[in-house]
């Protein structure tokens, strides 16, 4: 049993070692508190009592620590979206590129089509099949700009992720990318980038 002198100069007991320790706990008594083992005179602080120096010296016992925090989604959009949109912007110019040619050749075609035909009237069919190929070959440029056009602003939005990959595909193709000159180099980029695990998973 033991006997204590409180924050208040008062003095307190006879508790038992087990009551101590729990006041110890409580943060009622500290390092500094003098205390007295009944049966002896000297009174000694807690800190200089082995069985209680241990108790003191511990760390006090903390909340569990909790998982690591993931990454916040907005945060990862946000690198996503920054990756994404150097190829895209790349793919949209590419495709107004090649909207633009097409339709100046398909112009510039049947303006050609039309003095040929002038100037050589005994060949007409030729003249139109010619021709014919000449705006089916336009068309599909067109719409092929479209489709990269449209996926290039689909994967800047982080949207359609299927839409992107194609786009970045047909961009790469020499016989049908409009400006393959430029189309392939940001196709590699764009289908590098979207080929990313955390980037697929951005998109939505």
């Amino acid at each position: 049993m033991y006997k204590i002198i409180g924050a208040d100069g008062k003095e307190y007991g006879p508790i038992t070692a087990d009551q101590l320790r729990q006041w110890i706990a409580e943060g009622r008594a500290n390092g500094q508190t003098r205390v007295l083992l009944e049966g002896t005179g000297d009174w000694k602080t807690l800190a200089e009592i082995p069985e209680f120096a241990a108790i003191l010296t511990a760390p006090a016992p903390g909340p569990a620590p909790g998982p690591i925090p993931a990454a916040f989604p907005g945060s990862i959009a946000s690198d996503a979206a920054q990756l994404v949109n150097g190829p895209a912007i790349g793919l949209i110019i590419v495709a107004i590129l090649g909207f633009v040619a097409q339709v100046f050749g398909l112009v510039w075609r049947a303006a050609l089509s039309g003095m040929a035909a002038r100037q050589a009237p005994e060949q007409p069919w030729g003249n139109m099949f010619s021709g014919s190929l000449a705006i089916v070959s336009a068309v599909v440029g067109i719409v092929t700009s479209g489709v990269i056009l449209f996926g290039a602003l689909k994967m800047k939005k982080l949207e359609s992720y299927g839409l992107a990959m194609a786009a970045s595909i047909i961009a790469m193709i020499p016989c049908i990318s409009p400006c393959c000159l430029l189309g392939l180099p940001l196709g590699i980029w764009a289908l590098t980038v979207l080929m990313k695990p955390e980037e697929k998973s951005a998109f939505h």
